[in-house]
């Protein structure tokens, strides 16, 4: 078999994802696998429920890569389309098969639903397809190896079965693209992603190993790839950017990789003797959100409490008169803030956050204002931040990951910033 590198192309069939009634998830999901395993992603699409438009985006993905996967499309109502416009490419008819329809009459009878003949769609193949088992849901996919060597599969639309099928039954199915892609992250603090960009230089005009940056609510990740035959060769072509991304970055890195900022805190926490707590006004509770989606935290977060209104401040610990002249959107309350949680949880550090999440000004303050408080045994920090105003849920996002990252800044002297 030949080592060129395969492409491979993600369809995504559904009119809901067109009218952003559903965030296609699926593509970046199917795309990362693809990458990991070797394959080249170029191209990725979306298309409504419609027979020639389905038919018409499969035959313009097969003319450029060698793999497509769909996904969505495979229920049993007429707008489930994606079987017919496969089987339309392949030039084959579609019947039932007797063990397909066996097995979905036996799951539908043990979740207790009725059978219709509209199920029966669910049970349809073409003769050159193979079925992928649906061990999660009822619809099972679809693995066709086209007369040129090309190869269609069809994936099931809800996330978990998606997930299921392709590394349970497509991904072994799949021929080797001849080479895999390492990847390795530096996750930073403290930088926006043009500083970053400054600083890497010729780094990021590399084509393999490749340097890239992406700014996230948790900073801006640095993302090294690097393709090659095989994993060791990978590794070592990469290491030379690594190591160089590695020293350019220094203590602006807080992590690498699948590391969280929640772990990395959690776990200086735990070298430090800490113990946490957390009062949220702009952030109503995402900040302990964030944290306790760490297993095992419990260990060092004690809890938190939400303080929207001023009165439960006060009974919190923060001095009227604080908020009186200052605001309750002022850097002043938010340090007043951590310090009373800390003092009534009995906590070593304690984490704040106030502001405006918008749409309107509060206290003749802008959506966007926002301040957040890291307590410690070595004082309490304050930072202001001016939010560029998104959506509500975009300015409590990225104020809470502010707050996380001023309380690992806190942290750091004990533990080394990244690693």
């Amino acid at each position: 078999m030949s080592h060129r590198i395969l492409r491979a192309e993600v369809v995504s069939v559904g009119t809901e994802l067109l009218l952003g009634e559903t965030v296609d998830t699926n593509s970046a999901w199917l795309s990362a696998r693809l990458a990991d395993a070797g394959y080249d992603v170029y191209w990725s699409s979306r298309v409504g429920d419609n027979l020639e438009r389905v038919v018409a985006a499969l035959e313009r993905a097969l003319g450029r890569s060698d793999i497509v996967l769909t996904t969505g499309g495979l229920g049993s109502t007429d707008d489930d389309l994606t079987r017919e416009a496969v089987a339309r490419i392949a030039g084959e008819p579609m019947f039932v098969d007797a063990v397909l329809e066996a097995d979905l009459r036996r799951g539908y009878r043990d979740v207790g639903l009725p059978f219709s003949d509209l199920t029966l769609r669910q049970a349809q193949r073409i003769a050159s397809a193979e079925a992928l088992p649906n061990r999660v849901g009822t619809a099972p996919g679809w693995f066709v190896r086209l007369p040129e060597g090309r190869i269609i599969a069809t994936l099931p639309g809800p996330p978990r079965e998606l997930q299921a099928m392709y590394d349970a039954q497509l991904a072994p199915r799949l021929p080797s693209s001849g080479s895999v892609l390492h990847r390795h992250t530096f996750k930073t603090h403290g930088l926006g992603e043009g500083r970053v960009f400054e600083m890497l230089g010729d780094w990021m005009r590399s084509a393999n190993p490749s340097v890239a940056t992406y700014a996230r609510p948790d900073g801006v990740h640095v993302r090294i790839a690097c393709q090659a035959s095989d994993e060791a060769s990978a590794v070592a072509r990469a290491a030379p950017a690594v190591d160089a991304v590695r020293a350019i970055l220094g203590t602006a890195v807080w992590g690498v990789n699948d590391d969280t900022l929640a772990a990395r805190v959690a776990e200086a926490l735990r070298l430090q003797g800490g113990r946490l707590a957390t009062v949220e006004s702009l952030t109503g509770g995402q900040v302990a959100q964030i944290i306790t989606a760490v297993a095992g935290v419990s260990d060092v977060y004690v809890g938190g409490v939400v303080a929207y209104d001023p009165q439960v401040k006060v009974r919190l610990g923060v001095d009227i008169d604080v908020i009186g002249e200052h605001g309750v959107v002022s850097a002043q309350t938010a340090e007043a803030m951590a310090r009373a949680c800390a003092s009534w949880f009995g906590c070593t550090h304690a984490v704040a956050t106030t502001g405006v999440a918008g749409p309107s000004p509060l206290e003749d303050k802008a959506p966007g204002t926002a301040f957040v408080a890291a307590h410690s045994p070595l004082g309490t920090q304050v930072r202001a931040l001016r939010l560029r105003a998104g959506s509500r849920a975009q300015v409590q996002e990225r104020a809470a990951y502010a707050a996380l990252t001023l309380l690992w800044e806190a942290l750091s002297p004990g533990v080394g910033a990244g690693r």
